[in-house]
C-alpha cells in the first residue's frame, strides 16, 4: 500500500541536493526545554508573535519546533545561520524563500501534525501533508463534502475500523497537492486520487506530478508530491 520500507537516517554532514533528489526530514517536536529555548533563539519576531498565539503552550512549544527544525534544516543547504534565513508568503500563505536566496533554486513545505513533523526540499515544487490518524465522528460526512462521488464510495464500502486510515490516505494526498501548486483548501474536492486499502494512490490529473505515500510512524499517513517525475527519495531524521 504505501511506502514504509525506508530507512530514517541521519542526514550526511556534506548534506548534497542533486537535481532530481527530494528530501523528506521528519522532526521530533515534543522537544525538551533546553532544545526549545535554543529553537525559538533562531525565529523572527513575526514568528515569536505567531507562536505566543498559541492558546494551549504544547501548541507553542510545537510550532517552536517545527519552525526552528525548518529554518535549521534550510540553513545546512543554504550554507547559512538558521536565523539567517529569510521568508516570503505566497497570497494564500505557503511560506518559500526568501528572494534574497532565489539562485538557491530550493523549494521546501511543512506540515505537522500531534507530535511529528514533516519537510520536503527538492528543486522542484513540492508539498507534503501528514495526519494523525485519529476517530472522526462525522467521517462519512466530510467524505461525501470533500471527496469525488468514487472516493466517497470507497470509504463508505469500508468497515469503520477501516475507514480512518482510507480517510486520511485522501485527505494527505489531496492537499500535498495542494500545498504544491499553492492552492487552497476549497479545491480539495476538485483533485481526484484513485486508491484502495491494499494499492498505492494515483493523482488522476493531467499535470505532470508525482505522488508518494508515507508512513513515518505508527498512526501517521502523509503523502508528498513534486513537480515532474524520476525523483529520487531520500529519507532523514532531523
Amino acid at each position: 500500500m504505501t511506502d514504509s520500507n525506508y530507512p530514517w537516517l541521519p542526514a550526511p554532514t556534506d548534506l548534497t541536493l542533486s537535481p532530481k533528489d527530494v528530501h523528506i526530514w521528519k522532526i521530533d517536536l515534543d522537544q525538551p526545554e533546553a532544545q526549545l529555548q535554543s529553537l525559538a533563539a533562531t525565529l523572527s519576531s513575526d514568528e515569536i508573535a505567531r507562536a505566543e498565539r498559541f492558546y494551549f503552550q504544547e501548541h507553542r512549544q510545537r510550532f517552536i519546533a517545527g519552525r526552528g527544525s525548518l529554518r535549521a534544516i534550510l540553513g545546512r543547504y543554504l550554507g547559512i545561520e538558521p536565523a539567517k534565513v529569510q521568508f516570503d508568503y505566497q497570497p494564500r500563505g505557503k511560506p518559500m524563500l526568501g528572494e534574497i536566496f532565489a539562485d538557491s533554486g530550493l523549494f521546501f513545505n511543512l506540515s505537522h501534525s500531534e507530535g511529528l513533523g514533516l519537510c520536503g526540499v527538492s528543486c522542484g515544487q513540492i508539498g507534503v501533508d501528514i495526519e494523525y490518524i485519529r476517530p472522526v465522528s462525522d467521517l462519512e460526512s466530510l467524505a461525501k463534502r470533500f471527496f469525488l462521488p468514487r472516493e466517497y464510495d470507497v470509504v463508505r464500502s469500508l468497515t469503520a475500523k477501516e475507514q480512518p486510515e482510507v480517510f486520511f490516505r485522501y485527505w494527505t494526498c489531496k492537499e500535498a497537492y495542494l500545498k504544491a501548486t499553492g492552492d487552497g483548501l476549497a479545491q480539495l474536492e476538485e483533485i481526484e486520487v484513485s486508491l484502495t486499502p491494499t494499492e498505492p494512490a494515483k493523482l488522476l490529473i493531467s499535470q505532470d506530478w508525482s505522488l508518494k505515500e508515507l508512513v513515518p510512524d505508527s498512526n501517521y499517513r502523509a503523502a508528498v508530491v513534486v513537480a515532474g517525475d524520476g525523483w529520487c527519495f531520500q529519507y532523514w531524521h532531523y
